[in-house]
């Protein structure tokens, strides 16, 4: 397994483990890898730190078939949690912002925000929370 710092084309950065450098490559080419901030699928590598190795005295670092069981687990109780609400795609900011101000009823939803708008949403006491694991719109799936 491989760690690989990424960046998107809109400047968010964030990490993803792959099989191999060609596992990535085969991954990106195929449009498979998207950005968990905007969803953006125009993906390259990101200027990485060196991994310095720790102290022997410190604990040993988590397996890689730990890390995939915790990462699987995150993603599953992330499923179960949004299974009841309703995709809104891109008017996910518009639509939390007339539910808290009552001109729509109250209802469970999830969709994409900008990080502007999700930080004007917090700023106005809207309740949100950034979900941890990729979500596919459900009109991109096969």
């Amino acid at each position: 397994m491989i760690l690989f710092d990424l960046k998107c084309a809109g400047g968010h950065v964030f990490e993803a483990w792959f099989k191999s450098s060609g596992s990535y490559d085969e991954q990106r080419a195929g449009g498979l890898i998207a950005c968990p901030v905007c969803s953006d699928t125009d993906i390259g590598k990101a200027v990485m730190a060196p991994n310095v190795a720790a102290k022997g005295n410190r604990g040993e670092a988590p397996s890689p078939a730990a890390i995939k069981a915790a990462i699987a687990a995150i993603a599953s109780a992330q499923a179960e949690a949004i299974k009841d609400s309703q995709w809104v795609g891109t008017a996910f900011a518009d639509t939390a912002r007339a539910m808290h101000s009552g001109e729509k009823p109250v209802t469970a939803i999830h969709g994409q925000a900008t990080r502007a708008e999700a930080k004007a949403l917090v700023e106005e006491g809207v309740p949100v929370a950034p979900l941890l694991v990729p979500v596919v719109p459900p009109d991109a799936l096969n």
